[in-house]
């Protein structure tokens, strides 16, 4: 009997989970105008790999500590 209501009240959290999420898409779409201007100009300028390759090894970095593996 325990069991049966476990799985009921697991299968109610996750359908109202997913209806909350259709609802959330819905109202999303409903929100974007139908015709979306032209994107203006970025001022960021070009992307600079070299850069995003140091940002990218000094999270890895951080993560590893975070992590722990070194002692």
């Amino acid at each position: 009997m325990e069991n049966k209501k476990k799985a009921a009240a697991a299968i109610a959290g996750v359908m109202n989970y997913i209806t909350t999420e259709e609802e959330a898409i819905c109202i999303q779409s409903m929100a974007v105008p139908a015709v979306l201007p032209a994107p203006a100009p970025s001022a960021a300028g070009p992307i600079k790999l070299w850069g995003m390759s140091g940002r990218q090894s000094q999270m890895q970095m951080r993560n590893l500590m975070q992590m722990r593996t070194f002692k």
